[in-house]
């Protein structure tokens, strides 16, 4: 009923309630208090309109005039009576009551000024306007959406359980697990004699119980929280659309607030309550002049006087709020002030309409910005992914995910993921532990992984407690580091005193320079073995720091030109070489002073000349040499200088043939010498009698020589991709014989005799199966 007269029902009011308390947390205290001024003045005015409305009316009265007091006197004293004898005040006016009512209407319109009849209206107008122009930009399209999603935003924030967790793990209080309630577990009084039952009473402990663990549910709302808030933060910084709107509308309630003040102060005591009154009437009333009271004017001047009053308060708070909003940086938001009470001090700066909401949610309650922090947090973020892993990651799937590598260690790689599981501490077995593109922090838990010799960190940034850096110092033999710049090698890396290798793969220059910015490494005292990987323009000094205790030095240069190799004189321990990818042309002379080098490797170099090769005679303990994808086209005759050699790869080169001198080498036990222009292999080669694998792949050799076939211990024979129309039936003389490749060549059968290598089994064998269809089945069958 009451809908159908246009009122507004209670379920309409509830709901403009209830909209009104969504927008409360972008209400500072000034905007609500403006808000209850706007509804005392939506009061008042309602109040005298309907006081217009019910009971406004004036009262009227016909004025006489009265005798002439002179004559009235003249009068008296002559004794004569006066035709017409003075009325007295009071007197009835024989008026009907249609005749008053109908002068009161014509002079309510003629004589009562326009503020007494509309000022109520008027005022109820200009706070509806009001009313309007503080509540716009909850309503503007432009900013209403955006409004709305952060409050939702908000309002899921503070009630998230992350929220809470995350602020009880960063708080100072101590782990309410071990607190004990006193009130049961205490006694309230001393033993003593007189109380001998306390002494036998034993009271349990209560503890106060543990936070709660996020259920899989609330990390997945969680998770889709922050990624929510990231897209918001991106698109609300994007604009300031908001701040504008609320700018502009400060201004207007300004402006607005002031113009309503101005006129409201210039009716003040323009109400009066009598009133005289000339309607023109006297042909119908019998009188010109009456006198008439506006019975609403005392009322609406005070109604007026409080009106203007909080038109007073209202626009001193306009004023504030507008010298507030031009005063402060509202365009920028820190949460460095919130930082101290989170734990969260990583969050950058806000900027436009996203740190002007969160300004506002400030002067509400700084409580709101608080928890906003934690999912604007990337420590936060990480934590909770943390949590996920560790429930995700079990101690038994994590035993999966061991195997053993080619030297027997049990290995446990991790790869891609939000930090270290917890569960990874407690397998006791690991013994080599690769980490890759892992961003986290090793707790000292690590010392609980007895067997941990091993540690590779592949693009990782790894911190770590103090207690974990002491078990690594102790334990960790071998690091290998792979990294992009230098800012990602870790600092702790520096202080593993009885490392013994040490990999870097990585730029090792600075961004800003070509200067190599390795730190020094005079703290790895137990450093053995050193191998980098990059683009070196020479020997870094901070490997001048170790030189004297190296065994072991591997640069990999990327095909850059490594310079100043004169400093490998001071490495006067090294045992093994390897310079590869450094474009060196010749064989640097400093190698020939490293007297207990056993092992020198110089593959995918510039060296094309390799005569200086006798000079290496000094190095008594060399038994390896590789020069393999160099230029080199001769190898000298005295190379048979190098007697204790027992290693030779020359492969990818440009040799066209091999000196006799090479085969003076006894002790050779490898000989590569594949990828070359070959043709010959010279009958020599009977006197490598020790010699166990030949590779002569892809070359131009026609033939075997028959003496090859007395190096009785020959294992391995690689003699793919050549010339060879025949394999000679003296194969059958190598009983070791047991891998066997020459496909690529121009055969078409083979000699019976390759059954007498009894060593060859299935697969050993390798050559086309045209060729291998010469034999028998049951041989066809022992091969293929």
């Amino acid at each position: 009923m009451l809908a159908r007269r246009g009122m507004i029902t209670v379920n309409e009011a509830t709901s403009l309630s209830e909209s009104q308390a969504h927008f409360k947390a972008l209400k500072p205290w000034w905007d609500v208090l403006m808000d209850y001024l706007l509804v005392l003045m939506l009061m008042a005015s309602f109040f005298s309109a309907t006081l217009l409305i019910i009971t406004d009316k004036v009262v009227c009265m016909p004025k006489t005039k009265e005798p002439d007091k002179y004559l009235v006197s003249e009068f008296n004293e002559a004794r004569i009576t006066p035709s017409i004898s003075p009325r007295q005040i009071g007197h009835l006016t024989n008026l009907d009551y249609q005749q008053y009512t109908y002068v009161s209407v014509v002079c309510y319109h003629k004589v009562v000024p326009w503020q007494s009849k509309y000022f109520p209206y008027m005022a109820l107008i200009n706070t509806l306007v009001l009313l309007v122009g503080s509540n716009f930009w909850f309503k503007y399209p432009k900013t209403s959406s955006k409004v709305e999603h952060f409050l939702s935003i908000l309002a899921k924030c503070f009630e998230s359980p992350w929220t809470t967790k995350a602020l009880e793990e960063t708080s100072d209080q101590p782990p309410p697990e071990m607190n004990r309630i006193k009130s049961s577990s205490t006694r309230s009084m001393d033993y003593s004699p007189k109380t001998p039952l306390l002494r036998e009473v034993r009271f349990p402990a209560i503890h106060a119980p543990v936070s709660t663990i996020l259920d899989k549910k609330e990390e997945e709302q969680a998770k889709a929280l922050f990624e929510k808030i990231r897209h918001f933060r991106c698109h609300a910084e994007n604009s300031n659309a908001v701040y504008k709107v609320y700018v502009a509308q400060t201004v207007f309630k300004v402006m607005a607030v002031l113009l309503v003040l101005g006129y409201a102060l210039s009716l003040m005591g323009s109400f009066s309550f009598q009133h005289t009154c000339k309607p023109g009437i006297q042909n119908l009333m019998g009188y010109s002049t009456f006198t008439c009271t506006h019975n609403l004017a005392f009322i609406l001047e005070k109604i007026l006087l409080t009106y203007v009053l909080f038109l007073c308060l209202y626009a001193f708070l306009s004023l504030y709020a507008l010298v507030w909003l031009f005063r402060s940086s509202l365009k920028t938001y820190s949460f460095q002030k919130h930082s101290d009470g989170t734990g969260f001090g990583d969050i950058p700066d806000v900027k436009n309409d996203f740190a002007f909401m969160l300004h506002m949610v400030d002067h509400y309650d700084s409580l709101f910005a608080k928890r906003f922090s934690v999912f604007l947090s990337a420590v936060s973020e990480g934590r909770l992914k943390e949590l996920a892993l560790n429930s995700e990651w079990s101690k038994d799937k994590l035993k999966d995910k061991i195997f053993k590598d080619a030297k027997g260690r049990y290995e446990l790689q991790l790869s891609m993921l939000p930090a270290i599981p917890k569960s990874v501490y407690e397998l006791n077995e690991v013994e080599v532990l690769k980490l890759e593109l892992i961003s986290a922090r090793l707790l000292g838990a690590v010392s609980q992984l007895k067997s941990l010799s091993e540690l590779h960190i592949s693009h990782c940034s790894v911190k770590m407690d103090p207690d974990a850096l002491s078990f690594l110092q102790q334990s960790v033999k071998t690091l290998n580091v792979r990294f992009t710049d230098l800012e990602e090698l870790p600092s702790w890396m520096y202080s593993l005193k009885n490392l013994q290798e040490l990999y870097l793969s990585g730029n090792l220059n600075c961004s800003s320079n070509k200067t190599i910015c390795l730190q020094s490494l005079h703290g790895l005292r137990g450093l053995r073995s050193l191998s980098l990987t990059s683009n070196l323009s020479h020997i870094p000094s901070a490997v001048m720091d170790v030189a004297c205790q190296l065994s072991k030095l591997i640069i990999q240069n990327g095909d850059t030109e490594l310079g100043s190799l004169g400093q490998l004189r001071k490495m006067n321990h090294l045992v093994e070489l390897k310079l590869i990818h450094c474009k060196i042309s010749k064989i640097p002379s400093a190698v020939t002073g490293l007297t207990s080098l056993q092992c020198i490797d110089m593959t995918s170099n510039l060296i094309q000349n390799v005569d200086e090769l006798g000079t290496l005679q000094r190095l008594r303990s060399l038994t390896i040499l590789r020069l393999c994808r160099n230029a080199i086209f001769r190898l000298p005759p005295s190379i048979e200088l190098l007697r204790n050699l027992e290693e030779l790869s020359i492969s990818h080169n440009k040799l066209d043939n091999l000196p006799i001198s090479l085969f003076n080498m006894v002790k050779l036990r490898y000989l590569d010498v594949g990828y070359n222009l070959i043709r010959v292999i010279p009958p020599e080669v009977v006197h490598l009698t020790r010699l166990e694998t030949l590779v002569v792949t892809a070359n131009q050799i026609s033939y075997l020589p028959h003496e090859l076939f007395r190096c009785s211990r020959l294992r391995s024979l690689y003699a793919g991709s050549n010339k060879l129309s025949s394999i000679p039936s003296e194969i059958g003389q190598l009983p070791l014989l047991s891998s066997l490749d020459i496909t690529g060549n121009n055969l078409t059968t083979l000699p019976k005799e390759i059954c007498n290598c009894l060593q060859m089994k299935k697969g050993g064998l390798d050559v086309e199966e045209r060729v291998l269809a010469s034999f028998p089945e049951e041989l066809r069958v022992k091969y293929m």
